[in-house]
């Protein structure tokens, strides 16, 4: 079967199925053959971090519930999720820290990616494009996972160097084929506080058309191109991006107003769960992919 276009998924915080994004995987699918793409096109990969920390949070959760404690339900719903933020972390320049055991798993689910949309692949191209969807704080994650690989090929210190060793070797991993942005539930706004100034990655590619037929027109692959970062009013985790500082609001396509969830999570802050399989968030998302696989 040869793909035409690859979406790469990443959970965010708490405890996470290895098979998270399978019913929003299979709802993108019929609505796809629904609005006349076909879904074969398009290689899904679900990329799944949660085993870096999950049990880790867990022993230190063992340990510390032996002491008598109030709200214990909750304090293990703050360790399991919140504990991920504050793992997040560079720490040692040996690779030995969990940023950089999560930044590997994620090159895995990339490599096994690209192998797919290799596969069966007729003469064209070198590469496939590639769209990375992300909620929470997974966003955070694959936003640092882009922007350490495309600077790494702007330096010459010894960590970019590593950077590209390690996470490099083709234009697919090193980002070139970088044809959208899907973030939803993104708390990317919080962790800017750490920095006295916060640019966004590079998007798109500026060698982005190499990766299409030849022959398409640069201003079709452009339009088509997109960041589209969803959030509901009522997610408290969940922010939109433009606004964060001048190369945001140049890079990221659209901040898109949505409302998830049903009758008890859609008007409070558990709708910050909901985006997956609703409506709101798979229709535009299907029209979004639906416009790139037009161009492919």
């Amino acid at each position: 079967m040869a793909y035409k276009l690859g979406v790469l998924v990443l959970h965010g915080m708490g405890s996470q199925k290895a098979t998270y994004a399978a019913p929003m995987i299979k709802e993108l699918k019929a609505r796809l053959r629904h609005a006349g793409a076909n879904p074969r096109d398009v290689s899904f990969e679900a990329a799944y971090v949660g085993d870096v920390l999950q049990a880790k949070e867990e022993d230190l959760w063992n340990r510390l519930s032996r002491n008598r404690l109030d709200f214990k339900s909750i304090r293990k719903f703050i360790i399991h999720n919140f504990g991920d933020a504050v793992a997040y972390q560079r720490l040692s320049p040996r690779g030995l820290d969990v940023y950089t055991k999560i930044h590997r798993k994620i090159l895995q689910h990339l490599k096994i990616l690209r192998t797919r949309l290799r596969s069966g692949r007729p003469a064209g191209p070198p590469e496939r494009p590639l769209v990375l969807m992300a909620h929470s704080l997974g966003c955070y994650m694959l936003s640092n996972y882009v922007w350490d690989i495309q600077q790494a090929f702007k330096r010459s210190s010894l960590r970019a160097r590593r950077i590209r060793q390690a996470f490099g070797g083709n234009h697919f991993l090193e980002m070139n084929t970088l044809a959208g942005m899907v973030t939803f539930g993104c708390n990317i706004p919080l962790f800017s506080l750490a920095y006295t100034r916060f640019d966004a990655i590079t998007f798109p590619s500026p060698t982005l058309a190499a990766y299409f037929p030849p022959g398409t027109p640069p201003a079709k692959i452009t339009a088509a191109a997109q960041w589209l970062n969803f959030y509901d009013r009522d997610d408290v985790l969940g922010y939109p991006l433009r606004h964060l500082s001048p190369s945001y609001r140049a890079t990221v396509t659209r901040d898109v107003q949505i409302n998830v969830g049903g009758l008890l999570s859609g008007w409070n802050p558990k709708s910050h769960t909901e985006y997956w399989t609703d409506n709101d968030f798979t229709k535009p998302v299907t029209r979004f992919l639906a416009g790139l696989l037009k161009l492919l």
